[in-house]
């Protein structure tokens, strides 16, 4: 982790920049956290991806 606050990045968004955010903050390649995401929401009954996206959406300031 960067120590920087988690915020969603607007200049490398598909959809609300959150994903994009998530790999500024851990140090990863945006694409990288994009494809782990999707496969973990298709993959998991457990895990409802579109609810945490927006959520995420909602409470992650712009950065």
């Amino acid at each position: 982790m960067s120590g920087r606050p988690l915020r969603r990045n607007m200049h490398n968004r598909q959809i609300a920049g959150v994903c994009s955010g998530l790999a500024d903050y851990f140090g990863m390649d945006a694409t990288t956290v994009r494809v782990i995401y999707v496969l973990v929401s298709i993959f998991s009954a457990a895990f409802p991806g579109t609810l945490v996206y927006i959520i995420l959406w909602l409470v992650v300031p712009e950065g």
